[in-house]
């Protein structure tokens, strides 16, 4: 997972400082770095770095960067190490001119490609699969010099998950892979045309929607307006629904359905499947929230924010590592003693993953007196990796994959667990064309590239 966003400004205005806030609007999406790349119509000029987007780019920085046309990067890792040569966008030189990439997903047949680029003479400065996308264009634009069938042939290569915004020195591209695993999306103002990955970026920018792109789309953006190209349209569409419940904003909408409204349903929905009595009910902030709402309205249980966090940390779920997550849960949050003092408490969470970091909340509730701990989950079980862009882990590390709710309950140290059930996701979302690869282990592509030591 990664946010990805560009504009095209027909006005030719400098667009770097309106990237830049789309990328802030982006943040929660990665943590690790943060790049943007803009064209004069010339030439490309970038800059990336480690960092929060307010930490790599200081005023400085952004009054270096002059271009009517541009992408930014926000980074989430789940190939390549953390350094700035795995930041994006990329930017390599093509017989057409300067190229930059920015790239969320994850492509499985990525090393099998690597390999292929190697023996023809291609170098790599990174170790992420975006930079193979990058090459693999280079070299079918020397083949084709035709920028449109350079794309649809690079396409047509990749196994996996990609939304990809593409800068060449005179246009924007917008590329979404044929299962709409990743969500993006359109935007105009008038005078620009913007590409998100959220649309809660472009109401940042106080942008008007206009419309997702689809999956198998390639959208081109130039000087003449947008137009349209489809690659692929016969796969099954197998949006991520991790976006709904953890990733995405609650504020966005993704293909036209509230992300909000979502997690409130399943709040509700975990409180049939799930009923329970107690005393209060407090969401495990921030993605807990609006579950914890939905639980309350229907249950009729107290609502109360009893965990309260502090507003300086970031996702605890994609940091790169245990350690990191561990310590950022215990900086993250502070439970409210009043609240939880000899109450029977409802906690309500997006997911559970490894479970370390529910036990440790759970731990931190019953010191300060709870009587009771009941968690109810807004994701089903989690029971195989995802490859398509989220840093879920192998098989044995994932708490759910072999064991049942009571085995779970017990080493979380709660009285009582309940899961949405997956019928109950696909209710509350209200749309069915989605990948539930890490709920079922049935993966909607070929996976037989994973190559686990790169996990």
């Amino acid at each position: 997972m990664c946010g990805i966003f560009g504009i095209y400004s027909y006005e030719k205005e400098n667009v770097t400082k309106k990237i830049y806030y789309g990328l802030f609007a982006l943040q929660h999406r990665g943590q690790e770095g943060a790049g943007i790349a803009v064209s004069d119509g010339k030439g490309i000029n970038f800059y990336k770095n480690i960092g929060l987007v307010t930490e790599v780019f200081k005023k400085d920085i952004l009054q270096n960067l002059f271009g009517y046309i541009g992408i930014g990067h926000v980074r989430y890792s789940t190939t390549g190490i953390k350094s700035v040569e795995n930041c994006q966008p990329f930017v390599v030189k093509s017989s057409l001119g300067q190229i930059a990439i920015a790239h969320n997903g994850d492509i499985l047949n990525s090393e099998e490609l690597r390999l292929e680029l190697e023996k023809k003479g291609h170098i790599f400065t990174s170790t992420t699969d975006s930079e193979i996308i990058a090459q693999l264009l280079i070299r079918e634009i020397i083949k084709t010099n035709d920028r449109i069938e350079a794309i649809k042939n690079v396409l047509n290569k990749l196994v996996g998950a990609y939304s990809l915004l593409i800068l060449f020195e005179d246009c924007l591209i917008a590329v979404r892979d044929e299962h709409g695993f990743k969500p993006l999306c359109i935007g105009e103002d008038g005078e620009n045309i913007y590409i998100s990955s959220e649309d809660c970026a472009l109401t940042t920018l106080d942008v008007s929607f206009l419309r997702d792109v689809k999956p198998g789309e390639i959208v081109v953006i130039n000087n003449d307006g947008m137009e349209s190209y489809t690659f692929k349209k016969k796969n099954k569409v197998s949006t991520c629904m991790f976006e709904y419940i953890y990733f995405a904003r609650p504020d966005s909408t993704i293909d036209g359905i509230s992300v909000y409204k979502v997690r409130k349903e399943v709040g509700r929905r975990l409180a049939k499947e799930h009923p329970v009595e107690a005393d209060i009910i407090s969401p495990i902030p921030d993605s807990g929230n609006a579950f914890a709402i939905g639980y309350s309205e229907e249950s009729k249980i107290p609502y109360y924010e009893a965990l309260i966090k502090n507003k300086y940390t970031g996702r605890t779920f994609i940091l790169p590592s245990q350690n990191e997550r561990e310590l950022a849960v215990r900086l993250k949050l502070s439970p409210v003693r009043s609240l939880l003092e000899n109450k029977r408490v409802v906690l309500v969470d997006d997911s559970i993953v490894r479970g370390t970091t529910s036990k440790r909340i759970v731990n931190m509730v019953k010191k300060v007196g709870a009587k009771e701990v009941h968690l109810r989950v807004g994701c089903p079980k989690i029971i195989s990796p995802c490859y398509y862009g989220i840093d879920m882990a192998t098989k044995e590390e994932l708490i759910a994959h072999k064991k049942c709710i009571m085995e779970i309950a017990k080493i979380i140290g709660v009285e009582s667990l309940g899961y949405i059930s997956i019928e109950g996701l696909l209710k509350a979302i209200g749309r069915k064309d989605l990948c539930l690869a890490c709920l079922t282990g049935e993966y909607p592509t070929d996976i037989n590239f994973i190559k686990v030591q790169n996990r």
